[in-house]
């Protein structure tokens, strides 16, 4: 059994990916239909995905946002599944603060999955102004063009400098559109910029004002692993006590 070529369909980028055969060997060996299998480290969610196929009930667990989150993208796109929220997922604003100040990058992750958007793990050096990406393709055609959405997240204050920041990433890698994604309201004089039609405040449906995007509208997590399963009509979700 070979390893995940770097081009490979499965691959996620995700550095302890193990390959899709290579779990199905040890599903099939060890459970029937209908049983629970249980990744304590779900990692990518590999086992998840397995699980999942051969008509498994799953339970993945993993301490990141960055796993979780990109569980849920995996099973949405290989399955069509919505997995919901994971126990242990943010529940209020409180919980955002108290996550962002203990970890920033947590934070980071879990507001990028809020969006759909890949997250950017750079490697050490310099901060390029990129915290996630999204593609998306908007023209007709049988080849339309692939476009990007670049996300900023600030867990700290937010002010005018940060928007030019954005713009400044958004020529250098000339996407489409540019999302700053804050947990604290932005200052006053970055939300009384002058109006500008490319610049929207999606602050309480509010359009073409130059300016930030305010705090998300779920909030962050408190540090902890987070759960997610597969979804039974027949059994309920339910949250731990905070």
């Amino acid at each position: 059994m070979s390893i995940i070529p770097p081009s490979g369909k499965e691959r996620l980028g995700y550095p302890t990916q193990k390959p899709e055969k290579l779990l199905e060997r040890v599903i099939l060996a060890s459970s029937h239909p209908g049983e629970v299998v249980l990744d304590p480290f779900c990692g990518c969610g590999t086992a998840v995905a397995v699980a999942h196929r051969l008509k498994r009930n799953w339970i993945g667990i993993d301490i990141t946002h960055l796993a979780i989150n990109l569980i849920k993208r995996r099973m949405k796109d290989s399955f069509g599944v919505d997995v919901g929220d994971a126990v242990g997922e943010p529940v209020s604003l409180p919980d955002a603060a108290a996550l962002a100040e203990l970890n920033p990058y947590q934070f980071q992750w879990w507001a990028l999955g809020l969006v759909g958007a890949r997250p950017v793990v750079e490697k050490k050096g310099p901060d390029q102004g990129i915290d996630g990406r999204l593609y998306f393709h908007d023209e007709p055609g049988p080849s339309p063009r692939t476009k990007q959405v670049v996300f900023s997240v600030k867990s700290g204050s937010t002010g005018v400098k940060d928007v030019r920041d954005l713009r400044g990433v958004l020529e250098r890698e000339k996407a489409a559109i540019g999302v700053l994604i804050t947990l604290h309201r932005p200052t006053q004089p970055c939300v009384q910029r002058p109006r500008r039609p490319d610049f929207t405040d999606r602050r309480a449906g509010r359009r073409n004002t130059r300016g930030c995007r305010s705090s998300p509208s779920k909030a962050c997590s408190m540090a902890g692993a987070s759960t997610i399963r597969r979804p039974n009509k027949s059994m309920s979700r339910t949250r731990e006590p905070h």
